[in-house]
C-alpha cells in the first residue's frame, strides 16, 4: 500500500513538471514594442509566433505584394532565429491577406524560404489588416 502511494506521488510529480514548461518570451519588432503583445513564445520546443506585419519603417507598406512577402517571411524568420530555429522548423502557418488576387505572388516567394518539407498552411482572405498591410503571418513551429 505504502509502496503504490509513492509511485502515485512520483507520477503526479512527474506530470507537473511535465506540464509546467518554463516559458521564454520574444520581445515584437521594434515598431511595436509598445503594443501590448508578445511577439512569440516559446515553451518547451514549441514557439508560438504572433501575427506579423512585412512594414518598412514608419509602418509603411512596400510597393509590391513580393516585396512585402519578403519582408513578413524576413520578420517571421528572423523571430525563429532568436528563437534558435530556422523556417524548416514550422508546422503550422496561416497567412492572412487583405487581396486574394496576390495569392501567386505571395507564393513565389514563400517557397523559397524552406528546404524541407512546406508546413501545413492556411491563406485567410480578410477584409483589411492593420496599417493596410497585404499581409499577416502568424505561426507555429517545433525545434527539429
Amino acid at each position: 500500500m505504502r509502496r503504490s502511494v509513492i509511485l502515485t506521488a512520483l507520477c503526479v510529480l512527474a506530470g507537473r513538471s511535465a506540464f509546467a514548461q518554463d516559458r521564454h518570451y520574444l520581445a515584437p519588432a521594434r515598431d511595436t514594442a509598445t503594443l501590448p503583445f508578445s511577439g512569440a513564445v516559446q515553451v518547451g520546443g514549441t514557439l508560438y509566433i504572433s501575427g506579423t506585419l512585412g512594414l518598412l519603417p514608419g509602418r509603411k507598406v512596400p510597393d509590391t505584394p513580393t516585396a512585402e512577402a519578403r519582408l513578413v517571411l524576413d520578420n517571421v524568420k528572423k523571430t525563429l532565429a532568436d528563437a534558435g530555429m530556422t523556417m524548416d522548423d514550422l508546422v503550422s502557418v496561416q497567412v492572412f491577406c487583405s487581396d486574394l488576387s496576390t495569392y501567386a505572388e505571395f507564393n513565389n516567394v514563400y517557397r523559397t524560404y524552406f528546404t524541407k518539407e512546406y508546413p501545413p498552411r492556411a491563406f485567410i482572405g480578410v477584409a483589411h489588416l492593420l496599417f493596410d498591410a497585404r499581409f499577416e503571418v502568424q505561426a507555429v513551429a517545433v525545434k527539429r
